[in-house]
């Protein structure tokens, strides 16, 4: 959203632009979900596509083109970078060790592997130390490795594969970085891994869905060259659908302007950027990289429930612009976003509808019915110079990558007509001098022009009402900004105006509180398919593990609950507290191997932490091995 609605104001303040988006339908994220719900991961991307292609325009969010990573376009513009890369001699093959499974005989890519981080020792997957340090992890760099499919120990075998050598890009990467434009984030992140070690990157895997690497059948370029090049191929797409040449953009000296999560600056600000010097393309201009989503202040997750779906909320009632204005208001585009049904209702009936929906239905309802069209009068300085003043700041919050402080402009601007109106109060005017009364309106009808103008990007539907309600017949979607500034033609004659907003009373809140409550605690859903299954991808989220009791103690005050420390093969025992008092004594419990769930969120019970959980079934009976294993040993 904040992407497009950059689009929208610099399309208002003159600027030609195409708008690119895709779906990422490669990597083996995709395959074992496909596995899991036993179709190709064709039929699981295509379904997702045209979900997603959906929902974004449910939103008012319009690409010039939404491609796939899947698409001829991408395959074959892969293809033709890939060659050049390797003509260029940045490609070479180089063999390593691969984790290789003897039991399911296949060579373990990315998510297919789990095991140990070799720089911080946290369990990592295969690609990434997603629990440790954050690192991005090359084939062959995972310690102790597992299969992800059948759950037994891997071996390291040599395989040939090809590398590119992002190392010789030091030097270009430095100063590309130092002009980058955009968030300082994405800058300073990566400036920080290129400063410090810039290994060469292998960019094949073992896996039959993704591109083909030139010349060998067994084997696909990693996701991170083709999801890229993707922009280029969704690029050319449209560039055939309307006669343009996609090489002005991608080898001219088009302004490329990446809006991305924070959690893939790495590949945009380093993989991509050499991969496009490497082969002769044009490189970003700036990169903006947004902070990440939280729902009530908890990590966003689907899997646990904090999770607001666009299908919910539409079929609730919710009009697609009150989110689109909450989400590019609620802070600065580069910190986290916490999205609260409370908070949502405090900014609809706090601002939309007290400030920006109260000056445009007062305004224009008393001149509907005091004058039925736009009276005479010129448009006084004062006003003038507010909507010039407003106008700036947008232009520097847009060139600075800040919506919210563009929003925070125009809703300055509003409550400057509220505040202008009070002041002159035209119901006593009109009683007294009609004529001047008709001047003061006027210039508060200007100020609502200037404000269906300027929030039009945010808010494109219901300022498109607001418009017509002022009586303008052009489209206001190619209005300019300047227009703004040009005076409303006396005489527009003018309707009975609706009313923009409603009120977002308690109930509704109360009921989408309660839902997302009841997802959190049935542990989440999917509004995509609902069903009882759950992806493989879902499960591996789950760190259950062997674990030995070491001490155990009762709660002082409960009759239910003990407190257990617990060998789970970490540098020193888990404290859990458990309510199985009634089944099982303390003493019983010591030297005990119990199965726990490790990454349950921490918890507070009876005044004692808790950092994990014991499974037990039935009224409380432990679950435990039926031999003896390790502490720590996980379950699979």
């Amino acid at each position: 959203m904040p992407a497009d609605v950059y689009v929208r104001m610099l399309r208002k303040l003159g600027e030609e632009l195409i708008f690119i988006c895709g779906s990422d339908t490669h990597g083996t994220p995709i395959v074992v979900n496909a596995e899991s719900l036993k179709i190709t991961p064709k039929e699981l991307v295509e379904k997702y596509h045209h979900y997603f292609d959906a929902t974004f325009k449910k939103l008012g969010v319009i690409f010039d083109n939404y491609g796939s990573t899947d698409s001829d376009y991408n395959h074959r513009r892969t293809q033709i970078i890939t060659k050049e890369l390797i003509n260029r001699g940045y490609v070479y093959p180089k063999s390593i060790e691969l984790a290789y499974c003897p039991t399911c005989q296949i060579f373990l890519p990315d998510r297919y592997v789990e095991g140990r981080c070799p720089y911080c020792g946290s369990v990592a997957r295969g690609d990434e130390c997603d629990q440790g340090c954050g690192r991005h992890l090359e084939p062959g760099e995972i310690l102790d490795p597992l299969c992800k499919v059948c759950g037994m120990k891997a071996e390291f075998r040599v395989q040939e594969h090809y590398f590119f050598k992002l190392s010789e890009f030091r030097s270009f990467l430095l100063k590309f970085l130092e002009e980058l434009r955009g968030t300082s984030n994405a800058r300073n992140y990566a400036l920080g891994w290129v400063k410090g070690e810039l290994k060469d990157w292998c960019i094949t895997r073992n896996l039959d869905w993704g591109v083909k690497f030139p010349g060998r059948d067994d084997l696909v370029v990693y996701v991170w060259v083709d999801a890229p090049i993707g922009y280029i191929s969704s690029t050319e797409e449209w560039a055939d659908r309307v006669g343009a040449n996609w090489e002005d953009y991608w080898k001219g000296d088009a302004r490329i302007t990446h809006f991305i999560g924070s959690d893939i600056i790495y590949h945009h600000c380093i993989f991509w950027p050499a991969m496009l010097k490497g082969a002769g393309y044009a490189l970003p201009s700036a990169v903006i990289a947004s902070g990440m989503v939280k729902i009530d202040d908890k990590t966003f997750s689907k899997s646990r429930g904090y999770v607001v779906w666009v299908d919910e909320y539409l079929e609730n009632g919710f009009h697609p612009d009150l989110l689109r204005y909450y989400l590019v208001s609620y802070t600065s585009h580069t910190k986290e976003l916490n999205f609260s049904w409370q908070v949502f209702q405090e900014k609809c009936n706090n601002e939309l509808l007290a400030v920006l929906g109260n000056l445009a239905y007062r305004t224009l309802l008393f001149t509907f019915k005091n004058f039925g069209e736009v009276p005479e009068g010129e448009i006084e300085e004062e006003v003038i110079e507010e909507i010039k003043g407003t106008i700036e700041l947008v232009k520097a919050s847009i060139e600075e990558y800040e919506p919210k402080r563009m929003v925070d402009s125009v809703m300055a601007l509003a409550n400057f007509g509220n505040a202008y109106f009070q002041s002159h109060k035209p119901w006593e005017l009109v009683k007294s001098d009609k004529v001047a009364c008709g001047r003061v309106l006027k210039n508060a009808l200007q100020i609502v022009k200037a404000l269906a103008i300027l929030f039009e990007p945010v808010m494109p539907s219901k300022m498109e009402l607001l418009w017509e309600d002022l009586g303008m017949e052009e489209d206001i979607h190619k209005v300019s900004v300047t227009a703004a500034l040009t005076p409303l033609n006396e005489g527009i004659k003018l309707g009975k105006p609706r009313l923009l907003f409603d009120r977002v009373e308690d109930d509704i809140i109360a009921r989408m509180q309660e839902i997302l409550h009841q997802r959190i605690e049935g542990g989440g859903d999917e509004m995509v398919e609902k069903t009882d299954m759950i992806t493989y991808d879902e499960f591996e989220r789950l760190d259950i593990r062997v674990g030995r009791v070491v001490e155990a103690i009762a709660v002082e005050g409960s009759k239910k609950l003990i407190k257990l420390m617990v060998d789970l093969g970490e540098d020193k025992p888990r404290q859990i507290v458990a309510g199985i008092a009634e089944l099982y004594s303390a003493e019983e419990l010591v030297n005990k191997e119990i199965i726990v769930l490790a990454n349950l969120e921490p918890a507070t019970i009876f005044g004692v932490e808790s950092r994990g959980m014991l499974l037990a079934a039935g009224e409380g009976v432990l679950l435990v091995p039926d031999r003896e294993v390790k502490p720590g040993d996980r379950i699979r």
